[in-house]
C-alpha cells in the first residue's frame, strides 16, 4: 500500500462522527499502538466538534479523510445501509476497513467487499469486538479447557422495551438492516460462532406488534415513526458440531433480559454477553450439582475499539484479525437466514463457514506498547494540509 507505513503506530480515521463515535475516541484515543488522526462526517461541524472533543488533527469529509497517507484503518461508523458503499470507497483508496455491524445489508455486497479487499491487499475487520472483551475471552477459554465438557445446546434471550425510549434518532434502529436481529444479533451470533463453531441451518418466527413507534427523548420526543422489520424474533440454530440452540431478540418486552447459556456434558457456562467485562459462571457436575462457581475475567479491561486495535496489531504481525470480516459475513448469512426464514415458514441451510478464533493471550493489554512509534518518519504529514482545505468555507470548495 504506497504511501502506508509497514511497522509502527497504526494510523485510524474514522468515518461517522454520530453517538457511536464517542464510544469508539474514548478508547482509541487511548491506545499507544493506534493514533487516531482524522474523523469525517457528512455533517462537517459535528466531525469538527469530535474533532476539538478528542484532540484530532484533521476533521472534514469523506474524500479528504481517504486521501490522508496517514490513515491506515479506516473504522466505518455509517449507518448499515452506507456500510458497503464507504467501505469499498475505502478499500479502493487502499485502507484497511473496521467496519460497524452489521458487515453490510446483504451478501452480495458483502462478498464484493471482501473481495475487493482481497483484490487491494487490504483487510476487512468488523464489530461486535466484544467477542475480544475479557468476559467472552474467559468463557471461551474455559469452555476450550473442558469447563463443561462437550457443548451439547444454548440458550440466548435478549430481551427489552427498545432503544426509542432513549435514543434520540432511533429510526435507523428500527429500518431495514437493524432491528433487534441486526442491531442486537451480531453480537449473539458472532460469539456463538465463536464459541461453537459454524451455524448450519436456522429456523425462525417473527413479529411486529406495532406498526409505529414514538420517540421517547431529545429534541424529537414524541414524533413518531415507522417500524419496518420485525421486533420480535424467536430462532432455532443448529451448528455443524452438533450442538443446538434456542434463542430470543425482543424489542417488545418491559422486562429487560439478557441471557447466554451453553449446557455441555458436565455442566453449564453463563457467558457475559452484554459488554466487554462481566463474570462467567459455571455450574460443574452432574445432575445433582447444584453450586454455581464465579469465575473473573482476568486480564486487562477492553472497550469498545479493541477489535480496531486487535485488527492494527494483526496487520503489523501479517496474520488475520480474529473478529475477520469472513465471520462478519458468517453472520450476516445467518441473521438474513433467519429473515428468509420467518418470511418463507421453513429451515433455512447456512452456506458459508467461519473460521476457527482462538482466545487471546490472557496478558493481552490494550494499553501496552507494542508496535512503537515510528509512524512520523514514516509517513508524510498531510494533515496540515488537509485540514487546511477542511476550514475553508463550504462555498469555495
Amino acid at each position: 500500500m504506497t504511501g502506508q507505513a509497514a511497522s509502527g503506530v497504526v494510523g485510524v480515521g474514522i468515518i461517522g462522527a454520530g453517538n457511536i463515535s464517542d464510544e469508539y475516541l474514548r478508547s482509541l484515543t487511548t491506545y499507544p499502538d493506534v493514533r487516531v488522526v482524522g474523523i469525517a462526517d457528512l455533517d462537517l461541524d459535528r466531525a469538527r466538534a469530535q474533532a476539538a472533543e478528542y484532540g484530532i488533527p484533521f476533521s472534514g469529509g469523506v474524500d479528504e479523510l481517504l486521501a490522508l497517507d496517514e490513515v491506515e484503518i479506516v473504522v466505518n461508523l455509517t449507518i448499515p445501509a452506507a456500510h458497503a458503499e464507504v467501505g469499498l470507497k475505502a478499500v479502493a483508496a487502499g485502507k484497511h476497513v473496521w467496519g460497524e455491524k452489521p458487515l453490510t445489508l446483504d451478501l452480495p455486497s458483502a462478498r464484493a467487499l471482501l473481495d475487493a479487499a482481497e483484490a487491494r491487499g487490504v483487510v476487512v475487520a468488523n464489530a461486535p469486538d466484544t467477542i475480544l472483551g475479557e468476559g467472552i475471552q474467559n468463557a471461551h477459554t474455559l469452555l476450550t479447557d473442558g469447563a463443561i465438557g462437550t457443548p451439547q445446546t444454548l440458550l440466548t434471550l435478549m430481551q427489552g422495551p427498545g432503544p426509542d425510549s432513549w435514543h434520540p434518532r432511533p429510526q435507523f434502529l428500527f429500518a431495514r438492516g437493524a432491528g433487534p436481529l441486526f442491531d442486537i444479533g451480531p453480537y449473539y451470533v458472532s460469539t456463538m460462532v465463536q464459541l461453537l463453531g459454524p451455524v448450519e441451518s436456522v429456523e425462525a418466527v417473527g413479529q411486529r406488534p406495532r406498526a409505529e413507534r414514538v420517540i421517547g427523548s431529545g429534541p424529537d420526543a414524541g414524533q413518531s415513526f415507522p417500524v419496518e422489520v420485525s421486533t420480535h424474533v424467536s430462532v432455532l440454530t443448529r451448528f455443524r458440531s452438533g450442538a443446538v440452540g434456542t434463542s430470543v431478540y425482543s424489542f417488545d418486552s418491559a422486562l429487560r433480559r439478557q441471557t447466554f447459556e451453553i449446557t455441555g456434558s458436565a455442566g453449564v457456562i453463563e457467558v457475559p454477553v452484554s459488554g466487554f467485562d462481566g463474570t462467567t459462571r459455571v455450574l460443574a457436575g452432574d445432575d445433582k450439582t447444584t453450586e454455581w462457581v464465579d469465575i473473573p475475567p482476568p486480564g486487562a479491561h477492553r472497550e469498545r475499539g479493541a477489535g480496531v486495535l486487535e485488527m492494527a496489531r494483526a496487520i503489523r504481525a501479517g496474520r488475520t484479525p480474529r473478529a475477520s470480516g469472513e465471520l462478519a459475513y458468517h453472520a450476516l448469512e445467518v441473521m438474513l437466514a433467519i429473515e428468509e426464514s420467518i418470511e418463507s415458514g421453513q429451515p433455512v441451510d447456512i452456506r458459508s463457514t467461519a473460521p476457527t478464533v482462538e482466545p487471546l493471550p490472557v496478558d493481552w493489554d490494550p494499553l501496552s506498547s507494542t508496535l512503537g512509534d515510528t509512524s512520523a518518519e514514516q509517513a508524510p504529514d498531510t494533515t496540515s494540509a488537509a485540514l487546511s482545505a477542511a476550514e475553508t468555507p463550504r462555498g469555495q470548495r
